[in-house]
C-alpha cells in the first residue's frame, strides 16, 4: 500500500452515521468539520475534552460515555478513530475493514484506508493536501503548502488577474488602524479583485503599492468637491464608477462604522441602485491601545469602555456627547479624533468629577512604524501635547488601564 498514492475524492456525509472513537485532541480538532458537513456523529469515549463536552451539551454530536465495542461501527459511513488505547484502536479498525468503512487512524496511519487531508478554504473552494505514501508524510509539509495555496487564493496572488472574479458594484472596507498586516483576510481579497479603489488618508496606504498596474487608485481627499461637500464627491464617485460596470473598493481606515461615515455611503448607494458589501475592520479604539500595551478593559480595573469623537469640542452646540456622564463613569475612555481638543475635553472632565490625575496616553500613528506613546494625566495633557508636539492622527486614553502594563526593569 505505501507505494501507491492515496486517491483524493470529497465525501459528501450530510445525514450519515460517522463515527467517532475517542474525546481527546484529535476528535476536539476533527470534529467542526464534520459537524460542518452534516454528519450524524456519533462519539464514544468514556471521558472527553471540555471543548467536545460542549458539543454534546448542544446535541451537535451524540456522545456514549463509554470505551469501543465491537459493532460501534455496523451502521457507519466512514470511522475516525483516535483512543489512547491501542488494542480498541486495531481491533475497531479491523471491524471498519470488514465493513468496509473507511477509517482514520490517529496512532497509524499506515494501517489506516483513509487519510485526512490538511485542508482549508477560500470564498467556497476547499483546499485539500495530501503528501504521497512514497515521499513521507509529513503534517508540517503538508499544512504549509495548505497555507501557501489558501493564502494565494485569499489575497488574489494565486490567480491570474484576468480570470479573477470581478463583480460590479461597492465593497465598503475597514482597512484597520494602520498597518497593512491587520486588515481582514476578506478586505484583501476584494482589493485584489478591485477594478477602482478609493481610498481614505488614514486607510493602510502600503496596501495601495501590492495592486495591479490596471488598479485605478484615486485618493478621497483629492476628488474634486467643485460646489458639493466633501462627502457628496465621493458618494458621486463610488457611484459613477459602479455603474460603469466596475469592481470599486472604497478603502477606510479602522471600520467603516466607527466614525467612519460609512452608512451615509451606504445610503447614497442604497439610493442610487448600487450592491454594496461591507467589510468590517479592526477600531483603532481598540487596536491601537492594545499595540500600545494599554488594555481598554482588565479585571478589577475596568468593566466597560467608551469609545467617543472629539473632532467636536465639549462647548461646541454641534456636540452630541454627554461629557458629564462620561466624567462619572469609572471605566476607560477612549477617545478619537481628539488631540486638538484635548485640552477643553480634560477640563471639561475634572470640572465634571473626574479627577486630576486620572492617567492619560496618547498613542501616535498606532501599529504602523511610526508609533509613539505620550503619556500625561488629566491636568497635564493640554501642556504635554504642545511639549511633545503630538499630531493626528492619536488615539486617547484615559483612565486607570493606562498603567495597567508592567514596566520594564530598569
Amino acid at each position: 500500500m505505501a507505494e501507491h498514492p492515496p486517491y483524493p475524492v470529497g465525501l459528501r456525509l450530510s445525514g450519515r452515521r460517522v463515527v467517532v472513537l475517542g474525546g481527546g485532541q484529535v476528535a476536539q480538532r476533527r470534529l467542526p468539520a464534520l459537524i460542518a458537513a452534516g454528519a450524524d456523529v456519533l462519539l464514544v469515549s468514556p471521558e472527553v475534552t471540555p471543548s467536545v463536552e460542549a458539543m454534546a451539551d448542544g446535541e451537535e454530536i451524540t456522545w456514549l460515555k463509554r470505551p469501543y465495542r465491537p459493532g460501534d461501527l455496523e451502521e457507519a459511513w466512514y470511522a475516525l478513530i483516535a483512543t489512547s488505547d491501542p488494542e480498541a484502536n486495531a481491533a475497531a479498525s479491523v471491524e471498519a475493514e470488514r465493513h468496509r468503512v473507511w477509517c482514520v487512524r490517529s496512532d497509524d496511519a499506515d494501517a489506516a484506508t483513509a487519510w485526512t487531508p490538511a485542508t482549508g478554504h477560500s470564498e467556497g473552494v476547499t483546499v485539500a493536501v495530501l503528501t504521497s505514501a512514497a515521499k513521507g508524510r509529513d503534517p508540517r509539509h503538508t499544512a504549509a503548502i495548505r497555507d501557501a495555496v489558501v493564502e494565494g487564493l485569499r489575497d488574489g496572488t494565486l490567480v491570474a488577474p484576468h480570470h479573477r472574479t470581478r463583480t460590479p458594484g461597492v465593497a465598503l472596507v475597514g482597512g484597520g488602524p494602520g498597518d497593512p498586516d491587520l486588515i481582514t483576510v476578506r478586505g484583501r481579497r476584494l482589493l485584489a479583485e478591485a477594478d477602482v479603489v478609493i481610498a481614505d488618508r488614514l486607510g493602510p496606504r502600503d496596501l495601495l503599492a501590492e495592486l495591479p498596474p490596471h488598479v485605478e487608485v484615486i485618493d478621497a481627499a483629492k476628488i474634486p468637491y467643485g460646489r458639493a461637500m466633501a462627502q457628496e464627491a465621493i458618494n458621486n464617485a463610488l457611484i459613477e464608477h459602479a455603474k460603469q460596470g466596475k469592481s470599486v473598493v472604497r478603502l477606510k481606515g479602522g471600520d467603516p462604522f466607527v466614525f467612519g461615515r460609512g452608512m451615509e455611503e451606504v445610503q447614497a448607494l442604497a439610493a442610487a441602485g448600487i450592491p454594496c458589501t461591507v467589510v468590517p475592520g479592526i477600531s483603532s479604539s481598540i487596536s491601537v491601545p492594545g499595540a500600545a500595551g494599554i488594555p481598554v478593559t482588565h479585571r478589577g480595573v475596568a468593566h466597560e469602555f467608551t469609545v467617543v469623537s472629539g473632532h467636536v469640542a465639549p462647548d461646541d452646540e454641534r456636540s452630541l456627547v454627554d461629557w458629564p456622564s462620561l466624567a462619572r463613569l469609572t471605566g476607560t475612555l477612549v477617545i478619537l479624533m481628539g488631540v486638538d481638543k484635548i485640552g477643553k475635553i480634560a477640563e471639561t472632565l475634572v470640572a465634571h468629577g473626574k479627577a486630576p490625575d486620572t492617567p492619560v496616553a496618547l498613542v501616535q500613528e498606532g501599529t504602523t512604524a511610526a508609533q509613539r506613546r505620550v503619556d500625561a494625566t488629566l491636568a497635564t495633557v493640554a501642556g504635554t501635547v504642545r511639549a511633545e508636539e503630538v499630531k493626528p492622527p492619536a488615539v486617547i486614553v484615559i483612565g486607570r488601564v493606562v498603567k495597567a502594563a508592567p514596566r520594564p526593569v530598569e
